[in-house]
């Protein structure tokens, strides 16, 4: 198997859509009426059964609802759905401006979003405004888990415990707004355990999903497949390294993942990606110099491939910072080189092991 003629089928890949967070309007869509104007409400029929088999999927979900927060929340929390729903946004701003704060909140793409209201007038607002985010009409939600972009190929354990996840980020959110000190004092308050290992067969269906999923933290937007990630992990010219975290709070899950291919005289980094959830703990540093230090110790050259798109520039930006530069350009790739002269230990903050 060729590398390159895979970046060609790979690159074929990059335009599939994943859907990673569905927001819903509540009012005439997750249930029946109107919760200012009626004196009931009930719950659309099967609507409990579609937001437990999205969360099941690893699916996230928000809620964008022009309505009193305080009295949707109750209402919500009456049904036993408020544990669903992160960052619900319940106000009286557009639903544009609704749906770019829970984008920013989750760090995620629009295009990543699904927005389900009754409204077409909400609806064209949004397609208007924010064209990447896919509207659904709410009269159409009996289809939505038939739909491919609802129906991730691999339902990992990092997908069913992804809402769960994300709680534990916000409780971590919260600790961080109310600490006094330093970023690097904080950090040391979360007892971090980052691990990297070479991937073993059971990590493969959470590597294809890394690969589909992260699109902001990621060197070169490549996307592989179960059997393409099977084919590295055993692969004599190839090493597929997959990093874990956990902390105080809780597991991230696997959240980086970094693939080389190994010549006899230079290795190069084929890809280098990351979760968004981890963007501010310095793993991606740790990552690096450990491949360096692999380089070194092989006494190989160490080269990187990046793709740049309108995402990815702040994993430019890491490579520039842990001492790579430019050496060339093969089409839209910039080639990148590390002298190795200058490789940093793990923080202290940081337990560090590489199985």
């Amino acid at each position: 198997m060729i590398i390159n003629q895979e970046q060609e089928v790979n690159s074929k890949q990059k335009d599939k859509k994943v859907i990673k967070c569905v927001v819903w309007d509540l009012d005439n869509t997750v249930w029946q009426g109107v919760l200012l104007e009626d004196d009931q409400v009930s719950l659309q029929e099967n609507i409990v059964n579609l937001i437990q088999t999205l969360d099941s999927r690893g699916i996230i979900q928000s809620i964008a609802s022009k309505n009193e927060r305080a009295t949707a929340i109750a209402k919500l929390e009456e049904f036993g759905l408020k544990e669903y729903f992160l960052y619900p946004q319940i106000n009286w701003n557009s639903k544009a401006t609704s749906l770019k704060e829970i984008a920013k909140v989750l760090n995620i793409g629009l295009d990543a979003i699904a927005f389900i209201d009754d409204q077409l007038f909400e609806l064209e607002e949004v397609k208007f405004s924010l064209p990447e985010i896919l509207c659904i009409n709410a009269d159409e939600i009996g289809n939505i888990l038939d739909m491919p972009v609802m129906n991730p190929r691999f339902i990992t354990e990092d997908s069913r415990i992804r809402r769960l996840m994300y709680v534990s980020d916000i409780e971590r959110q919260n600790a961080e707004k109310e600490f006094v000190g330093t970023t690097d004092e904080f950090l040391a308050t979360l007892n971090m355990n980052f691990t990297i290992s070479s991937a073993q067969e059971e990590d493969l269906q959470r590597a294809e999903e890394l690969t589909l999923r992260t699109n902001q933290l990621n060197t070169t937007g490549y996307t592989y497949s179960y059997d393409e990630l099977n084919h590295f992990r055993q692969s004599e010219n190839h090493k597929l390294l997959i990093a874990s975290l956990e902390d105080k709070y809780g597991s991230y899950g696997k959240i980086g993942l970094i693939l080389i291919e190994c010549q006899p005289k230079s290795w190069t980094i084929k890809l280098l990606l990351m979760s968004c959830r981890v963007m501010s703990r310095g793993v991606g540093t740790i990552m690096l110099n450990h491949v360096m230090s692999l380089a070194q110790s092989n006494h190989v050259r160490l080269l990187a491939e990046f793709v740049p798109n309108d995402r990815n520039r702040m994993m430019y930006i890491s490579y520039k910072f842990a001492g790579f530069k430019e050496v060339d350009k093969n089409g839209n790739s910039v080639i990148f080189e590390n002298d190795l002269s200058r490789i940093q230990a793990a923080p202290s903050y940081v337990k560090f092991q590489v199985d």
